[in-house]
């Protein structure tokens, strides 16, 4: 589906379905064949540091809570207020050097809670956000991993764009065929092109003939419901099982060069 390496990958679907898990393992398997993994934590609930074992995940602060220096950047002089006027392309191409961190082989990124009420997201802060989003530059077996804020919304607000792939993850309910299918029309309405799925939570194969006969669209592949994800209280560690469902997902993500 993709080249090895060089690619941005966004992970959407519907709240609690499982996208920073799915974003924890591929971060993983691609870090594991030897890319350099940028991890994007686009949800303002900010859980991807500590999925990925990140130490004192608390203490990351978000790009959004740099309000002077995004209002510097855009040209404004508070961000406390509304603002009609702002630079549409402020600079951002230091940003990820001065305020990724990183841990365990995985640059990490917590973007925050960018929206303000009645704003209609178009404000500073979205802005400078979605501006980062786009231009963070891809070199050969570099990969950037999107977690995604939950819902269809930010699809809208086009804070998914410039992505080469998006995933959306769907779990075996009818809800979660309604929130994926919707997902995967704005997408298209979006100009991705490439656009698969990802089953998760499942039990059994009757979970996966729901999700295909309801879904008439490329899977990847599908994730059980794993016991060493509960037990592990929110930090990814894969176990033999889910690690074979992962590399059978990477196989299907990647192609060789």
């Amino acid at each position: 589906m993709i080249r090895k390496g060089g690619v941005k990958i966004a992970i959407t679907g519907k709240g609690g379905a499982g996208k920073t898990t799915i974003s924890c393992g591929l971060a993983f398997k691609f870090r594991d064949n030897e890319n350099q993994v940028i991890a994007v934590d686009c949800d303002p609930d900010t859980n991807f540091a500590l999925a990925l074992g990140f130490p004192n995940p608390a203490d990351i602060k978000p790009i959004s809570q740099l309000k002077e220096m995004i209002a510097e950047r855009t040209g404004v002089e508070s961000l406390d207020k509304p603002q009609t006027f702002f630079k549409l392309n402020p600079k951002v191409d230091d940003i990820p050097d001065k305020y990724a961190v990183s841990h365990n082989g995985i640059k990490l990124l917590v973007m925050g809670k960018v929206c303000k009420a009645g704003s209609g997201c178009m404000c500073p802060e979205n802005t400078f956000i979605k501006r980062l989003i786009s231009h963070l530059v891809l070199e050969k077996n570099q990969v950037v991993i999107l977690d995604m804020v939950a819902g269809t919304e930010h699809i809208g607000r086009g804070t998914a764009a410039n992505v080469d792939v998006a995933l959306i993850v769907v779990e075996p309910t009818k809800l979660g065929v309604l929130t994926g299918l919707n997902a995967e029309n704005l997408l298209k309405q979006s100009g991705i092109k490439k656009i698969s799925f990802i089953g998760n939570k499942i039990v059994n194969i009757d979970d996966e003939i729901f999700l295909k006969e309801n879904i008439h669209s490329d899977f990847l592949g599908f994730i059980h419901l794993n016991k060493t994800l509960e037990q592990n209280r929110g930090i990814f560690k894969f176990d033999k099982s889910l690690e074979r469902e992962f590399d059978e997902v990477f196989k299907k993500l990647v192609m060789e060069d």
